[in-house]
């Protein structure tokens, strides 16, 4: 068999394995299709080619050549050539095994073996020609498998122009051009297919690391939400519930007003959480003043509430909403308060929520046991999405104060506060 012969049958095998690669990658996109029908995820793992050096292993048998000349005693000192087969074919398993992991394969072992790869096929193919000289294409195929990179195209051109020169010397001019072709093709098919295995491989690997974050984020949301909705109606609940036991011995009309109230607060939970699953609830400023004044009374706490400035925007009142909700619960639940103060100011450029307690100034926001703190921590979050700040202490005159700062409704700001009212309340 010509060298041009085996050049051409190592084409056909690169086609071969090209085709063979489109397939499993077609098999792999199916399954991928039909898992997703059935509502569950692909069993096929690691689309094209093996992650191992087992799929470089085949191309051995390129040096069959001069295996052959090596039995038949057609080779020079037969022992130093059988030296250096069994040498280069160590070599070549080594690299190509650690070429599938991007740590070994930039190891500077893996760099060294390579080299000396190198300067083992060179002193073959000038000291014995012939057959040998198909050692270069391995030289090619391994040097792709290893060096993958922008420097890999200089690389592969600077090799086949050395095979192609030492080619030259040993068998004429038109065996450095088979074998310099030949050279350069399994350097550069070889990264091509390996590269493009590996980036689908790492993408995979991108997707199900970016689904498990979103589960995260959305089980993150999902207890801030449900805080958020449920938190502030059943506290409301539970304080009228207690003030109608109190007034049911001596004002029936009073309690029975009470309950009324409970149940209508009852009513009111219900619309909001199925609002919420279908995803259509957006929070009213007005309508959470309006619930705060009648939580605090309930409470026994004195409710002052004052509005001043221009109206603001439908997005920056659901997230001042949420705020005014979130600290009316903590003070109804904590605080200890007699009055309660509740500030709205906006202007031009930015809208302030002030709500300040007389009670124990003890942090509301403090975690207690089972419970994890997410109220605030969860409005912090939110705010700070929208361009906004929450902050949250004891007062310099005692109590408790909660204050939010959002900027005044713009293009941007409208989009993000959209994008957190229509995925908040989902879930609750």
């Amino acid at each position: 068999m010509t060298v041009w012969s085996r050049v051409r049958c190592q084409a056909r095998a690169w086609q071969t394995a090209r085709i063979e690669w489109k397939a499993e990658h077609e098999r792999f996109k199916a399954a991928q299709r039909a898992a997703r029908e059935k509502g569950g995820a692909p069993d096929v793992d690691h689309p094209g080619p093996p992650p191992t050096g087992f799929a470089l292993l085949p191309w051995l048998l390129m040096g069959m050549g001069s295996f052959s000349n090596l039995l038949q005693g057609k080779t020079p000192n037969p022992l130093i050539g059988g030296l250096g087969l069994f040498l280069f074919n160590s070599l070549y398993i080594y690299i190509t095994f650690r070429s599938f992991d991007r740590d070994k394969r930039e190891a500077v072992s893996t760099r060294v073996a390579l080299l000396l790869m190198g300067l083992l096929t060179t002193g073959l193919a000038l000291g014995y020609g012939g057959n040998w000289l198909m050692f270069f294409p391995l030289l090619g195929l391994a040097t792709g498998a290893t060096l993958r990179g922008p420097w890999l195209g200089r690389t592969g051109l600077l090799l086949a122009a050395y095979a192609a020169a030492i080619s030259g010397l040993r068998g004429g001019w038109n065996d450095a051009a088979n074998i310099g072709y030949a050279t350069f093709l399994s350097s550069m098919v070889t990264a091509a297919i390996l590269g493009l295995s590996e980036a689908v491989r790492e993408l995979r690997a991108a997707r199900e690391e970016l689904a498990r974050r979103a589960v995260e984020k959305e089980r993150l949301r999902f207890s801030r939400d449900l805080h958020d909705l449920l938190g502030h109606t059943l506290s409301v609940i539970v304080v009228k519930s207690e003030a109608a036991r109190r007034l049911a011995p001596r004002n029936m009309d009073a309690a029975l007003g009470q309950i009324a109230d409970i149940e209508s607060v009852g009513r009111q939970a219900l619309t909001e959480i199925r609002e919420a699953v279908t995803g259509y609830r957006e929070g009213s400023l007005a309508t959470e003043l309006t619930r705060a004044r009648s939580a605090l009374s309930a409470a026994s706490v004195e409710p002052v509430i004052r509005q001043s400035g221009t109206p603001l925007a439908p997005q920056t009142e659901a997230l001042l909403g949420w705020v005014v909700r979130e600290a009316v619960t903590n003070v109804v639940r904590h605080s200890d308060a007699s009055r309660c103060e509740i500030t709205v100011e906006s202007g031009t450029e930015q809208a302030r929520l002030t709500v300040t307690d007389n009670g124990t100034g003890e942090p509301v926001s403090r975690p207690r046991e089972g419970i994890g703190g997410t109220g605030l921590k969860g409005l912090t979050e939110r705010l700070a999405a929208a361009g906004g700040s929450l902050t949250a202490g004891p007062s310099p005159r005692g109590g408790f104060t909660v204050s939010a700062e959002l900027p005044v409704e713009s293009a941007e700001f409208a989009d993000t506060v959209v994008t957190a009212a229509a995925t908040a309340p989902r879930a609750s």
